[in-house]
C-alpha cells in the first residue's frame, strides 16, 4: 500500500507564503501526473495544480501566479510552493496522482488568516 505524508502547512497572514511538501513510499517517477488537491470545510475536494513526470505543469485558474508546483522523481517528493495567499486558500492540502488514485493521506491543514 502506497503511504503519502504531506506536510509543511501551518497558519499564515494573507499575502503569505508556505512551501508544502509530499512525499511517496514509492518511487513516482512511473506514477505519471501527480497533483496537490485541497479541501476546505463543506465543499468538494478540487485539484489546484498538477505536474507530469517530464515537469510540465497545470494550475487551477484561482492559484495561477501565486503557486508552483514540481517534484523530485529521484527523491519520490512532490512540492508546492504558495506565494500571494489568501483567505480562501484555507483547507487541508493533500498530493497524489491524478490516475488510479492511491489512497489518501492525512493531509496538511493551510489556514490563512489575520
Amino acid at each position: 500500500q502506497v503511504q503519502l505524508v504531506e506536510s509543511g502547512g501551518g497558519l499564515v497572514q494573507p499575502g503569505g507564503s508556505l512551501r508544502l511538501s509530499c512525499t511517496a513510499s514509492i518511487r513516482i517517477f512511473s506514477a505519471g501526473p501527480m497533483g496537490w488537491y485541497r479541501q476546505a470545510p463543506g465543499k468538494e475536494r478540487e485539484l489546484v495544480a498538477d505536474v507530469t513526470s517530464s515537469g510540465i505543469t497545470h494550475y487551477a485558474d484561482r492559484v495561477k501566479g501565486r503557486f508552483t508546483i514540481s517534484r523530485d522523481n529521484a527523491k519520490n517528493t512532490l512540492w508546492l510552493q504558495m506565494n500571494s495567499l489568501k483567505p480562501e486558500d484555507t483547507a487541508v492540502y493533500y498530493c497524489n496522482r491524478l490516475v488510479g488514485r492511491w489512497s489518501w493521506g492525512q493531509g496538511t491543514q493551510v489556514t490563512v488568516s489575520s
